[in-house]
C-alpha cells in the first residue's frame, strides 16, 4: 500500500486528497500544509510549500511513495528539480517547463515557435514602449502580467484610458510586484472558452474530459477576474471534433515541442482554450490542476487516481473512465474578494451538506469554522443533466450560513 503527500492548502488539494484516499492502492494521504477542513481525508503536515528541504526530509522519514504538487508557486520555484536531486518520485513539471505558467512571455514565444494557434501578441519590457503601442491598437485589448498573479493578472481594457491605467499600475505602481514589470498585450478573442487538462509524462499524454470555469466575480460574467467562482463538467457544447482539434493543435505540440528542446514535461498540463470563428485558440497554459476545475473533474473521474498517475509515470497508456453524471461546483467567497477581504466571520450549517464539500480557505477554531481567505468553500452537486446538477449544488449552498460569504447565482444555469 502506498503513502501519498499532496502539496498545497486549497480546495484543489482537498479534492486531490479526497480522491487519493479512495484509491485501493493508497494506505495514507498526507497534505502539506493543508487546511483544517481536510482532516477527514488527510493528515496535515505543518510545512510550507516552499520549504523544499523540510518536505524532502518528511518524504524520506515517512517513506512517501508519491508526492503530488497542487499549486503553481512551488513548481515555478523548482520543487520538482529539488526532489529529483534526491531521487524522489514527484508528479509535476520542472522549473523550466513551469515557466509555461510562470511567464506569459516565455509561454507566448513557445506557442509561436511551435505554431500553436493563439491570439496575436506583443511583449513589452518598458513602460514607454507599451504605452506607445496603444496608439495602433483596436480596442478592446487584453493585457497580461508576465508572472504569477493568483489568476488576477489578466485585464481586458475597453479603451485607451483603461489600458494606460492598467499598464501604469503593473509596470510603474507594482500592482503585481515584479510579475507585472514585463507584460503581454494581445488581441481580444471572442468565442466559447473551455479547459482541457491532461496527465503528461514526456511523450505520454492522457487527456481528460472538458471542464468550464467562471472567472468573473459577479453574475453575468461581470466584475474583476478571480481564481474562479464555479465550474462544471462535462461541456456538451464542445463537439468531439473540436475536442480532438484542441488535443492535436494545443496539447500535443507543446508537449512534443518541450521534448524536442530536451525539457520533457511531466505533470498536469492545463490548456485554457477558446473556440473562435477562426478555430480553436490557446488562451493560456497552466502547469497544474485548475482550481476550481479539479474539484468537479475528480468527482466525475471514476478511475483510480493513483493508478492513472502511476501509469503515466511508467509511460503506459491508460483509458480514463468517467461518470455519465454532470457535476457542478460553486465557490463561496469572502466579501470583498478579489480585493480587500472581510474575513473572520462564522460559517454554520456545514454538517447539513450532503454532497462533497471542499475547503478552499476556511479556518477552524474550537470546532467552529470561519472564513479566512478569498475563496472559502466549494460546494458541489451532480445530476443527470447540467441543470439538475446546478440545482442540486445550489440546494446545498442554501444550507450554509456565512456572515461574510457571497457566491454567484448563475453557475451552469443558462447553458
Amino acid at each position: 500500500m502506498k503513502k501519498i503527500l499532496v502539496i498545497g492548502s486549497g480546495g484543489r488539494e482537498h479534492a486531490l486528497c479526497y480522491k487519493f484516499k479512495q484509491s485501493k492502492h493508497v494506505s495514507h494521504v498526507f497534505v502539506a500544509p493543508g487546511n483544517s477542513g481536510m482532516s477527514d481525508v488527510a493528515t496535515m503536515v505543518n510545512l510550507d510549500v516552499l520549504d523544499f528541504e523540510g518536505l524532502v526530509d518528511f518524504v524520506k522519514e515517512h517513506a512517501i511513495d508519491l508526492t503530488f504538487v497542487g499549486p503553481e508557486l512551488p513548481l515555478t520555484k523548482g520543487i520538482v528539480d529539488y526532489f529529483k536531486k534526491h531521487n524522489l518520485r514527484i508528479f509535476g513539471p520542472d522549473a523550466y517547463c513551469a515557466q509555461l505558467e510562470g511567464s506569459k512571455v516565455f509561454s507566448k514565444h513557445l506557442m509561436e515557435q511551435f505554431h500553436i494557434p493563439t491570439a496575436k501578441f506583443e511583449c513589452f519590457y518598458e513602460f514607454e514602449a507599451a504605452i506607445d503601442s496603444l496608439k495602433k491598437q483596436t480596442f478592446p485589448i487584453v493585457i497580461k502580467a508576465d508572472g504569477l498573479a493568483n489568476g488576477k493578472g489578466v485585464i481586458i481594457a475597453q479603451d485607451y484610458q483603461e489600458a494606460y491605467q492598467t499598464i501604469e499600475d503593473m509596470m510603474k505602481h507594482d500592482k503585481f510586484a515584479s510579475s507585472g514589470h514585463k507584460l503581454v498585450i494581445e488581441e481580444f478573442l471572442e468565442g466559447q472558452e473551455f479547459s482541457l487538462l491532461a496527465f503528461v509524462h514526456e511523450r505520454t499524454i492522457i487527456p481528460m474530459q472538458l471542464a468550464q470555469d467562471y472567472k468573473k466575480v459577479y453574475d453575468g460574467n461581470l466584475g474583476l477576474n478571480t481564481g474562479g467562482m464555479g465550474s462544471y463538467t462535462p461541456c456538451d457544447y464542445i463537439s468531439k471534433e473540436v475536442y480532438q482539434q484542441a488535443v492535436d493543435q494545443i496539447v500535443k505540440p507543446i508537449v512534443y515541442g518541450l521534448s524536442s528542446l530536451n525539457h520533457p514535461y511531466t505533470g498536469i498540463l492545463y490548456a485554457g482554450c477558446m473556440l473562435t470563428k477562426h478555430g480553436v485558440k490557446t488562451i493560456e497554459y497552466n502547469v497544474r490542476f485548475g482550481d476550481p476545475e479539479t474539484e468537479v473533474l475528480l468527482l466525475a473521474l471514476e478511475s483510480d487516481l493513483y493508478e492513472v498517475v502511476d501509469s503515466v509515470l511508467n509511460k503506459q497508456e491508460y483509458s480514463l473512465q468517467w461518470s455519465n453524471q454532470y457535476y457542478v461546483g460553486i465557490v463561496m467567497a469572502s466579501l470583498g474578494y478579489p480585493e480587500a477581504l472581510k474575513i473572520g466571520g462564522r460559517i454554520d450549517g456545514l454538517e447539513k451538506v450532503h454532497t462533497p464539500l471542499f475547503h478552499m480557505g476556511s479556518k477552524k477554531v474550537d470546532h467552529q469554522f470561519f472564513n479566512d481567505k478569498g475563496r472559502v468553500l466549494f460546494v458541489t452537486g451532480s445530476g443527470d443533466t447540467l441543470k439538475e446538477a446546478s440545482r442540486n449544488a445550489y440546494q446545498e449552498v442554501s444550507k450554509i450560513k456565512g456572515e461574510y460569504l457571497f457566491y454567484r447565482t448563475d453557475i451552469a444555469k443558462d447553458i
